[in-house]
């Protein structure tokens, strides 16, 4: 792997307080993060450099599951142009690394303490060789239901538990005309539903599919079972969900013209730029039967191989903005992600925010907490792309079976590998 070091730990001394001869220059910075919450999150980040002195360059590329954002990174890279640092997710990162495009950060990370705050479920994507190459923001977990709760409250008022409670719930709110399920019918968003669903058969089970491509989990009853739930499901989407985004799915249930959304903790920031209140104006609950058990992506920001010692002192300075613990705290809460960091008290979170931290603390420690496949934590971007495409067909009506959609997902797995 080609790593850059020449120079990066005097860049990184220069870095504090901008002192020395060596200024850091301004960042320029692709990402994906172009809807409200999304956008108002980021800007903590950018108000941070700004007070050390640093400019922001913007290349946001619209695409919430930031395949876009990589093609337009694959052109930069090409053309010999890559940004100071890029969002990236799971494999994605591991990738870049193997093909010697990312940095090194190795100076920085052990100057404050990374190897001991952050989670190694984390540092598997954000160190590659043993070398940290990225600098994770958050922890996004992606097993939630976001509930309108006067919706909830028309039809009974009782969370569901279960997937049977979960029909019934669904049920009474289309019975009082609304649409029960928000979906955007985009293929990473048909497959976290589908995350949920595979990990409500059964942590073990997840693994075994997901995580170990098990052809017998991948193509067994347990897998038929769960597309049998994502068909019966589809039953409660609106006609229109085709290519919604997922910010406008959450729109529907906060304007209350839906009750549900099944998506990660990244949309609970629409719901709070709405002016919306945990437990008030909605509710998060785990999808019914995962609880106990975490699906996570983290946004982890990955330096790309620059030089000079003003542009390494300025990804220096950045990776330190990102692993504050006060902007970890402040980031997250607006985000509606948890910190990356295992040090950051859950004080200024709301109620949802402290149920994702004890969530996700609880997850580690019993070992339930694992890489979302929908979100490229679980197996390389080829079995990904193949698993979305088995699900979003299910989705569009091209599979009436279970059994005849884990065959052809088995099938799909093994011919990715």
């Amino acid at each position: 792997m080609k790593i850059v070091t020449k120079g990066f730990a005097s860049a990184m001394a220069l870095t504090v307080g901008l002192a020395g001869a060596a200024r850091a220059e301004d960042v320029e910075v692709l990402h994906w993060w172009t809807s409200g919450g999304e956008a108002a999150a980021l800007n903590v980040l950018k108000e941070d450099l700004a007070s050390k002195g640093i400019g922001w360059i913007d290349m946001p590329v619209a695409g919430g599951g930031g395949e876009a954002a990589m093609t337009a990174l694959r052109a930069r890279v090409t053309a010999g142009d890559p940004p100071t640092a890029v969002q990236m997710l799971g494999f994605d990162i591991q990738d870049w690394a193997a093909e010697g495009a990312l940095g090194n950060l190795d100076a920085v990370a052990a100057a404050e303490g990374w190897d001991a705050v952050i989670p190694g479920a984390l540092q598997r994507f954000s160190k590659y060789d043993g070398h940290w190459i990225a600098a994770p923001v958050n922890v996004h977990s992606t097993n939630w239901v976001w509930i309108n709760k006067a919706a909830l409250d028309a039809a009974g008022g009782k969370a569901p538990e279960t997937f049977d409670e979960l029909i019934a719930v669904l049920d009474a709110m289309k019975a009082n005309d609304l649409t029960a399920i928000a979906h955007g019918g985009q293929p990473w968003q048909d497959a976290t539903l589908f995350d949920a669903l595979v990990l409500a058969e059964g942590t073990d089970f997840y693994k075994q599919a997901f995580i170990d491509l098990d052809p017998a989990a991948l193509g067994g009853d347990k897998m038929a079972a769960a597309f049998d739930k994502l068909i019966k499901l589809r039953s409660y989407f609106d006609s229109n969900f085709s290519g919604r985004d997922w910010n406008l799915a959450s729109a529907m249930v906060i304007n209350g013209e839906a009750g549900m959304q099944f998506m990660g903790d990244w949309a609970k920031g629409e719901f709070l730029k709405a002016g919306k209140v945990p437990g008030t104006d909605f509710i998060c609950i785990r999808f019914p039967g995962t609880q106990g058990a975490v699906t996570f992506n983290s946004d982890q920001f990955a330096m790309f191989n620059v030089s000079g010692e003003g542009k390494l002192a300025a990804q220096a300075a950045m990776a330190t903005a990102i692993e504050s613990p006060t902007f970890q705290s402040a980031f997250n809460v607006v985000k509606g992600s948890v910190p990356a960091r295992t040090d950051v008290p859950d004080t200024a979170f709301d109620d949802c925010g402290k149920k994702g931290i004890k969530d996700l603390a609880e997850a580690n420690t019993n070992g339930t907490l694992f890489g979302s496949m929908a979100h490229g934590h679980a197996a390389p971007a080829s079995v990904k792309n193949a698993t979305y495409d088995v699900i979003t067909a299910v989705v569009n009506g091209e599979y009436s079976d279970g059994a005849t959609a884990a065959k052809a997902l088995a099938d799909a797995v093994a011919a990715a590998q």
